[in-house]
């Protein structure tokens, strides 16, 4: 069958998946029996008075009279949806129904999907911060750089519930627990590592900050935008950008990138040229993200060089930087101590939870869901498949006791995590 055949017809299963046997991939179940009278005394009119009581008494109550503190909602504006762009609300739909569903799958975290329409960054934010009570959590999604670090930022200081913005925070987390392990590996230490960053978007800034508090040096990454290097001679950066301002004279992707220790890719498809990957230092790590095509085939990377540690966002390559390693765990561990917010020591205790986890024996349950007869800690198994059924328990009870230690925790560690 031709590649344009393979194409069509998978796009066909992805419609058919989508439409049938009902349309979309998430529902509202019941919780409790609606079966009589007075099942429906108690669900409704009178009973519901009670709860309603309680909760006006002392709002702590809606934990434990509603589905609040199982609830995140996944809303975006879409205007950056997956690699497709600015598309609308309502064309983000299927990507929000779809983290709704990983939530639900990963975490058992219930989760609606809210796509809002707006004019401003005020309307946005206003939108959110005035529903945000509803829920235990906020996830957003799939919107626009620097839109998103100001809506971000806004709904943090205005919300009294964990808010997360995945396409920043999650691909950072993964992307350091990968690049930590592959540096280990490899015999480097990060703090003394150059590293060259090919995009200057949302993932790319939150992926820098947090490899920065994991120890490199702010002095030692180039930045590139599609007009080349990042430096303090510009006058065209936003404020975002500006904090990637390199003092240098280099100017191309080909000036920065030799000797260089760490390549990140969050940018486009085939922009890692071969000859460039030739420039890097000796035993050098490169994340390719780009999806679906990496910056760099890794059949390619590894004509050019084979002691190299490599990562795509792909799943049929080896060493996959997928968020689904650590958001729906990162909410079950805040949600569970009932987090006022998600801070860094919690996504630090992400990283290090799931770089810990790479190195440990690997169940045979995993090995089948992967479809591989072995795995172990090396160049090609750097990070956790996402279908590894102990990131649940590590990762959450990392995040839910780091948010203990740090005092954004309203409520002590549940006994659950004691084990």
């Amino acid at each position: 069958m031709s590649d344009d055949n393979l194409i069509n017809e998978f796009r066909q299963q992805a419609l058919d998946y989508h439409a049938h046997p009902v349309p979309g991939k998430i529902e509202v179940a019941l919780t409790k029996p609606a079966n009589s009278a007075k099942d429906l005394a108690l669900a409704y009119s009178p009973g519901v008075a009670e709860p309603v009581r309680e909760i006006a008494q002392s709002a702590d109550n809606v934990y434990k009279y509603t589905a609040k503190g199982n609830m995140v909602a996944v809303i975006s504006n879409g205007t950056a949806i997956l690699g497709l762009g600015n598309l609308g609300p309502l064309a983000s739909k299927p990507v929000m129904e779809g983290k709704a569903l990983l939530f639900k799958r990963f975490a058992g975290l219930d989760s609606i999907d809210i796509e809002v329409k707006h004019r401003t960054i005020d309307e946005f934010v206003d939108t959110v911060a005035n529903i945000s009570d509803t829920f235990g959590g906020i996830n957003l999604e799939d919107i626009k750089a620097p839109d998103c670090f100001e809506i971000e930022k806004r709904l943090i200081e205005r919300c009294d519930v964990p808010v997360f913005h995945d396409d920043q925070h999650g691909t950072a987390i993964v992307t350091a627990a990968g690049m930590l392990n592959a540096l280990e590996l490899q015999g480097k230490e990060l703090k003394e590592a150059t590293i060259v960053c090919l995009g200057a978007g949302a993932a790319a800034i939150a992926c820098m900050e947090l490899l920065i508090k994991c120890g490199a040096m702010r002095e030692k990454i180039y930045m590139l935008d599609r007009k080349g290097v990042i430096h303090t001679r510009r006058d065209d950066l936003n404020e975002y950008k500006a904090l990637f301002a390199n003092n240098t004279d280099k100017r191309t992707l080909e000036d920065v990138i030799e000797g260089a220790d760490l390549f990140l890719g969050v940018s486009g498809p085939d922009l890692l040229p071969a000859d460039a990957l030739k420039l890097m230092a000796d035993k050098p790590v490169v994340f390719a993200c780009s999806n679906p095509d990496p910056e760099i085939k890794p059949e390619l990377a590894y004509q050019v060089r084979d002691d190299l540690i490599m990562g795509t966002g792909r799943s049929d390559y080896p060493n996959q930087v997928n968020n689904v390693l650590c958001f729906p765990f990162i909410f079950r561990g805040a949600l569970d101590v009932r987090a006022s917010e998600i801070n860094d020591e919690m996504k630090l205790a992400a990283v290090e939870a799931i770089r810990q986890l790479a190195k440990e024996e690997v169940p045979e349950a995993v090995l089948h869901a992967a479809g591989v007869e072995s795995l172990s800690f090396g160049n090609d198994y750097i990070i956790p498949k996402p279908m590894d059924p102990r990131l649940l328990p590590r990762v959450a009870k990392a995040v839910a006791l780091a948010a203990v230690e740090s005092g954004v925790a309203r409520i002590e560690l549940p006994e659950s995590y004691m084990v």
